[in-house]
């Protein structure tokens, strides 16, 4: 079988938290390579999205590989080496312990990874976003795997019409349960229309009992106890024959629905389709980016990428994006533009509540009315 796996990790932004340096992803397609040569990997290829270097390999070796995920921390030190000497932001900031120890759970970088045996025909894409948090794949897996309105093959394919099985996180509790839709689409709704605590996790059909997505669900905050940079998810959905048609996994982001990130991570903003070339937040940090990286998987090789979201069928998005972005920004330090307080805990809005605490002071009594 072959393992798809995509781990990202924010090693140093060019300039601030923009984008990488070119010098950086070379060193990450520099070790791909050599690890393909060396038969760890069957192959690789190095991409970005704003300021987080991606890997996006093929294996034999299954999730969460201890030989993998051990090869990908040791690049993502590599890249930290490049940034630190040439003095980029945030050198290493994703990398949350000095030492290894079996996988990447719980070490800062952001990871998606899907088992499968190659179909004929094997189409593949990555999506790579930057300055927002894993709850906004939300929305889209919602349209690509339950929304007849977005995925026609829900009511024209034999072979989508039983629907699909959506597992979700709650990344507060640590707990996941499992939605069989189109039957529990409400009860599906109820959570992950809540993207700060419920996610995503996989996507399964039900009629193949294969398995069609996989997004990463990793939140910095949650794991260092502080704000430390947004969380900048990835996933890949697996495309065709009895599963949505790549235009099916395109046609939400026609749409820049509204996630949370942007400045500071601290804001509401619109999450913008953009071309690899466009890929580098600017106005506000942001708006919030998302490419799209498609390929064939042939015998474990990629053929690709394709730049899925370098087409002028998106620029109404884009200049949609643009407007929305223009609406927020007006609200200043009002909500909805910034988050609401409860999720600003991990920044450090916490810490200027504490110096404030002692200055807050019960209300004056009121006056009892006459005659009462």
């Amino acid at each position: 079988m072959t393992t798809f796996s995509i781990i990202k990790a924010d090693t140093g932004g060019f300039v601030g938290h923009s984008a990488v340096h070119p010098e950086m992803l070379s060193t990450a397609q520099d070790r791909l390579r050599d690890a393909v040569g060396g038969g760890l990997l069957l192959d690789g290829h190095a991409a970005s999205c704003g300021d987080d270097v991606s890997l996006i390999m093929t294996h034999e070796h299954g999730p969460d590989s201890t030989a993998v995920h051990e090869f990908a921390w040791d690049v993502f030190h590599q890249t930290t080496a490049v940034a630190k000497r040439l003095g980029l932001y945030g050198a290493g900031q994703d990398l949350l312990s000095d030492a290894f120890s079996g996988n990447l759970r719980g070490m800062g970088p952001g990871y998606a990874e899907l088992e499968f045996t190659e179909r004929p025909s094997e189409p593949v894409i990555c999506f790579l976003a930057d300055k927002t948090e894993p709850g906004a794949w939300n929305l889209p897996l919602y349209k690509i795997f339950a929304d007849p309105f977005n995925t026609a093959g829900l009511v024209i394919d034999s072979k989508m019409h039983s629907g699909f099985s959506f597992e979700v996180y709650d990344l507060y509790e640590e707990k996941r349960i499992v939605f069989d839709c189109p039957e529990q689409i409400y009860d599906l709704l109820m959570y992950i229309g809540a993207p700060a605590r419920y996610v995503v996790h996989r996507v399964d059909s039900r009629s193949l009992t294969e398995q069609a997505a996989a997004t990463s669900t990793q939140r910095l905050s949650l794991i260092a106890g502080k704000y430390v940079g947004k969380d900048d998810p990835v996933m890949i959905v697996r495309c065709q024959s009895g599963l949505p048609a790549v235009g099916e996994v395109l046609e939400p982001f026609a749409f820049p629905h509204s996630v949370a990130g942007c400045m500071r991570g601290s804001h509401h903003a619109p999450i913008m389709p953009v071309s690899q070339a466009q890929a580098h937040p600017a106005r506000f940090d942001g708006p919030p980016r998302v490419v799209a990286l498609g390929f064939q998987v042939r015998d474990g090789k990629l053929v690709g990428p394709r730049d899925l979201f370098d087409d002028p069928s998106f620029d109404g998005a884009r200049r949609q994006a643009g407007e929305i972005m223009d609406y927020l920004r007006r609200h200043g330090p009002f909500e909805p533009h910034r988050l609401a307080l409860e999720d600003l805990e991990y920044t450090t809005m916490h810490a200027l509540e504490e110096r404030l605490t002692d200055r807050w002071q019960p209300l004056p009594a009121q006056p009892v009315p006459a005659g009462l």
